[in-house]
């Protein structure tokens, strides 16, 4: 895997939410993962061949080193802006902690994945109501200091439950996509 391009946005380190864009993190500032994509930039339009309508093949990701005392690393992504609630594309658990990223339309080897909000395993790409604004699609890694037990086929909340109080750090990537 290439390693991260510096000139590629990821936003800043050590931040907290001060807008719609951002998200609130409980983890201490410093504790931040850098998460990149290759397809598109931080706060920038998701190419229509991940969309669902599109190929539906999830865009490839790469991500710093995490901290050390991380036993795995897990994944989500989400649509905060849809119309039902959060929404889940992508929910990838057992990513081994020295994995520095996913190629597109594949998870990174030995990880694996859960049901998305369309009820299929796997990425399910971003598919907004037609005429909405354009969604934002939070892409969420969380360095975690303990595997994460939660089954076979585990949904979004339960994953959220058992990272609570085992997160070393995080990073997110925001894409936004509207039809």
């Amino acid at each position: 895997m290439p390693q991260p391009d510096p000139d590629r946005a990821a936003g800043p380190l050590g931040t907290r939410a001060t807008s719609r864009d951002d998200i609130p993190t409980d983890e201490p500032a410093g504790s931040e993962l850098i998460v990149r994509s290759a397809a598109f930039s931080d706060h920038t339009l998701i190419p229509d061949r991940y969309s669902y309508e599109g190929e539906n093949v999830s865009p490839p990701l790469e991500w710093s080193e995490p901290p050390d005392g991380t036993a795995e690393l897990v994944l989500l992504c989400e649509d905060r802006d849809a119309p039902t609630g959060t929404f889940v594309h992508w929910v990838v658990t057992g990513i081994r902690p020295d994995t520095t990223g996913a190629e597109e339309g594949s998870l990174p080897a030995g990880a694996s994945a859960a049901r998305n909000g369309f009820g299929k395993p796997g990425w399910g790409g971003p598919r907004p109501p037609v005429g909405d604004e354009p969604h934002r699609y939070f892409f969420r890694l969380h360095a975690v200091d303990q595997p994460v037990s939660v089954g076979d086929q585990p949904t979004a909340e339960q994953v959220r439950a058992a990272l609570e109080g085992h997160t070393l750090a995080t990073g997110t990537l925001v894409g936004t996509f509207g039809r």
